[in-house]
């Protein structure tokens, strides 16, 4: 089984993308192969930049800032803080930032073939359904029947304490959003921090602990889909 991978989005190397656009791989699960790759895009105020969606499509995440997306043949999408994208494999895309203000957007590649005719969309985070596990909370912002059927893109709040140890039946990429914490991951600790972006292999038994007085705030993407609370295995 495949130990967890940490690392910190400050510490990434960052390659130029365009005139004020950067772009750093903070994980590569494939590490050639295909897999999750996650990547955080950071542009200027009024930077441009383009690309055309990997693999098996991607899902997008507004992290700060605000933009347009556009989309050939589709109507502009309106870029803005806790806002996911869904883009089909393929699809060429434009990001401007706005004059004001730059611009910064969490990108998973999910792995796959290109193909496949799923039509691209976003959704705020306030517009989804909360859903409980234990004393956590989290919102689904994509996956079965809710726009993607091959991964899930959610955001979750963890009050202060630990859960039990557990692990998944998927492949996860978890990025920290707001809080701080440790992360439990194969006996190994990990501070966590907003920028932290950790790996979590199916199987892998792992924690995240809120060591703070405030929500930890994580956002997930794993593949291939299911629900968040969905666990192998569990600690008592």
């Amino acid at each position: 089984m495949t130990a967890g991978t940490v690392v910190t989005a400050d510490r990434a190397p960052a390659r130029e993308a365009g005139r004020g656009a950067t772009l750093r791989t903070l994980i590569d699960t494939g590490q050639g192969a295909p897999g999750l790759v996650r990547t955080l895009a950071e542009l200027d105020p009024a930077a441009r930049l383009d690309g055309e969606a990997a693999g098996a499509g991607e899902l997008w995440f507004v992290l700060a800032g605000t933009g347009q997306l556009d989309l050939p043949g589709q109507p502009p999408i309106a870029l803005r803080p806790d806002r996911g994208v869904l883009l089909p494999p393929g699809v060429s895309y434009q990001v401007s930032a706005g004059p004001s203000e730059g611009l910064r957007i969490d990108r998973v590649a999910l792995p796959g073939p290109p193909g496949g005719s799923t039509a691209p969309a976003s959704r705020d985070f306030a517009g989804c359904a909360v859903e409980v596990t234990g004393d956590r909370e989290f919102r689904v912002l994509f996956g079965p029947g809710q726009g993607c059927a091959v991964a899930t893109q959610f955001v979750g709040e963890i009050p202060p304490g630990r859960a039990p140890g557990h692990s998944h039946p998927y492949d996860e990429v978890v990025l920290i959003l707001a809080g701080r914490g440790v992360a439990h991951i194969g006996g190994a600790e990990y501070p966590l921090a907003p920028g932290t972006c950790a790996h979590l292999p199916p199987g892998l038994v792992h924690c995240l602990e809120n060591t703070g007085q405030d929500t930890l705030r994580v956002l997930g993407v794993f593949h291939p889909a299911d629900s968040p609370a969905a666990k192998l295995t569990e600690d008592r």
